[in-house]
């Protein structure tokens, strides 16, 4: 009965499309980018639907191929096959998101009056996203080993370093700018590393704040609805020299967002789906793309506080100071069904275990999507009252 509802909610909004694709142009030139915004947002809610349909179909797939994995938070060993806890789940489910964003995406500028650049631009970011979600989905299969995850990224943000034709240069805010007497710094290639550095920590920092059911989806949630939240604050601010570019980089992120929607209702506690390395690669890249795009590429660090920190809480144990297991997840106790914080294993969630005492893995992952929350928020507010030029 619901696959069939969403299949009629599929039709319609392919139906509006069909029936005003031959008034594109008369739409377009009365008001190109509200046009523009609209197309994204029916393409998001189809990508949503499609995305939800197909991830019960990749289920049973990804487990005939043998990619699944066991909720080690559920079960006191792993491995042994007679615990009643031990539950198979299917791994990899990010390659579904992944392929429905580049498929809407790629479909949808047929409908987009772009120009050469901007085309040039917009497919260089699919591009770089394509080669994180392939790589990803290849780590998940054949369990990549931590230098080929640093120095693969920095080749799939190469396509979006080439195309990128925006500015090069920094403009501090005026708080700053009185002080060190410089409001424009020029960068120029050194713009470009930063812009390569970013790729690589966007699609990482997901990854390595993760764990527990819903947790990696949960934070890049968040994360695309402040990107969005920025841009529309953007818009209507009536800045209209950078109206295309936050258009654009919102045509990029409501794509993605509606589709890690759906997943979200898979991969939430207690979690039918796991979303592999896939998953994280691609919404990092994405987030980067985003950013890049938009022409607020600075601003996009802000979105990020929650993972900067548990960068630098991990990093010791990262480069290897300190031991670093493969997984380095909280414990679980059988008795309470509660998570337990390890001192030994350096990451946010095992930190907020640990500041907490035992937690329900969903009430854990409740309090740091919140704790993303406010951080975003708080850095919203930063961006546009203290920090503005």
């Amino acid at each position: 009965m619901i696959n069939s509802i969403l299949i009629l909610l599929i039709s319609l909004p392919l139906g509006y499309i069909s029936t005003h694709f031959s008034q594109y142009q008369a739409i377009n030139e009365k008001n190109s980018f509200f046009y523009s915004l609209s197309l994204s947002l029916i393409f998001s809610i189809l990508g949503f639907i499609i995305t939800y349909l197909m991830i019960p179909v990749f289920k049973e797939m990804t487990l005939k191929a043998g990619l699944f994995g066991v909720d080690i938070n559920k079960c006191v060993d792993p491995k042994d096959e007679k615990d009643p806890n031990r539950k198979i789940i299917p791994e990899s489910l990010g390659i579904v998101p992944g392929f429905v964003f580049l498929g809407v995406s790629i479909i949808s500028q047929i409908f987009m009056n772009l120009t050469i650049i901007q085309q040039l631009e917009y497919n260089a970011a699919l591009l770089s996203i394509c080669f994180m979600v392939l790589l990803g989905f290849s780590d998940d299969v054949l369990d990549l080993r931590w230098r080929y995850k640093l120095v693969l990224p920095l080749v799939a943000s190469l396509p979006l370093v080439f195309a990128y034709g925006g500015a090069t240069n920094v403009v501090f805010p005026k708080i700053i700018s009185d002080i060190i007497g410089i409001k424009n710094l020029e960068l120029g290639i050194f713009f470009k590393i930063f812009i390569s550095l970013l790729a690589i920590f966007c699609t990482n920092s997901i990854n390595i704040l993760a764990g527990i059911n819903g947790l990696e989806v949960g934070q890049s949630l968040i994360i695309g609805a402040t990107i969005i939240l920025f841009n529309l604050i953007e818009i209507i601010s009536h800045q209209q020299e950078k109206l295309f570019e936050n258009v654009f980089s919102l045509s990029i992120i409501m794509p993605f967002f509606f589709c890690s929607l759906a997943l979200f209702i898979f991969n939430k506690y207690p979690s039918q789906v796991f979303i592999g390395d896939t998953y994280c690669y691609f919404a990092g890249m994405t987030f980067a793309c985003a950013g890049i795009l938009g022409h607020f590429s600075k601003t996009l660090l802000f979105f990020f506080i929650p993972q900067i920190l548990n960068f630098l809480y991990s990093f010791p144990q990262l480069i290897g100071i300190f031991p670093c297991p493969r997984h380095r997840l909280a414990k679980f106790d059988v008795k309470s069904k509660k998570l337990i914080g390890k001192k030994e294993n350096m990451n946010l969630l095992n930190l907020s275990l640990i500041i907490c005492g035992p937690t329900r893995e969903q009430d854990i992952c409740n309090i740091i999507i919140i704790f993303q929350i406010i951080c975003n928020f708080i850095a919203l507010l930063f961006r546009f009252s203290l920090f503005k030029v």
